[in-house]
């Protein structure tokens, strides 16, 4: 029986989580998280996409991304593809590498995208033991961009949107975010992002 087809729009972000199959490492150092961000900007340079937070952990990586151009389905196919070929040619495995389909949830509005984002950079944290001691000392997470006023490294990470999505002007800068991200204090949410509006348009 076909597989279902995928829930797409152009104006959504989506959530996406991929793990290794049985848990097991998909990236073993830094040189193979480097080779998915390689992957990823070969990917953008053929279907420009938008990330606005991730976060690499060793058996899994998670995203919020938005694909404007093409569906979410056809970004991950290839950046999959491309990043399976390079662990099995390096590391001579055989065998599936992930644990399947990858997990990809639409998020609708600006309260969903800033709790899905704060979810994400706490990762390294929220950990049995934590892994670091402050979010931005993780060297594999969007956070410290946020954190520490860097540009961004890569052409489709974004970090203007995120601290957009507060409901006053004032509030909207990645200081705020910061506070929101590490305290959750109550922050102002504006609950009608562009995401949302424009989805609700079509």
């Amino acid at each position: 029986m076909p597989r279902k087809p995928r829930f797409w729009h152009p104006n959504v972000f989506f959530h996406v989580v991929m793990r290794g199959n049985n848990r097991q490492y998909i990236f073993n150092d830094r040189s193979d998280i480097n080779e998915l961000f390689r992957v990823f900007s070969y990917v953008y340079d053929k279907h420009p996409f938008t990330i606005i937070s991730y976060c690499i952990m060793s058996n899994h990586y998670h995203l919020l991304l938005r694909s404007s151009e093409v569906p979410l389905s056809k970004i991950m196919m290839l950046a999959n593809k491309r990043y399976t070929q390079y662990y099995k040619k390096k590391y001579r495995f055989t065998g599936q590498l992930y644990e399947k389909r990858y997990y990809a949830s639409p998020i609708f509005d600006a309260q969903g995208i800033l709790e899905t984002s704060r979810y994400i950079h706490r990762n390294p944290i929220e950990t049995k033991v934590p892994m670091v001691e402050r979010m931005e000392h993780y060297p594999y997470s969007s956070y410290r961009f946020y954190k520490l006023n860097e540009p961004p490294q890569y052409q489709f990470l974004n970090l203007t949107i995120l601290p957009s999505l507060f409901k006053k002007t004032v509030h909207q800068t990645n200081d705020y975010l910061c506070a929101f991200t590490e305290m959750n204090n109550h922050c102002e949410i504006n609950s009608r992002c562009p995401a949302r509006e424009q989805f609700q348009t079509h």
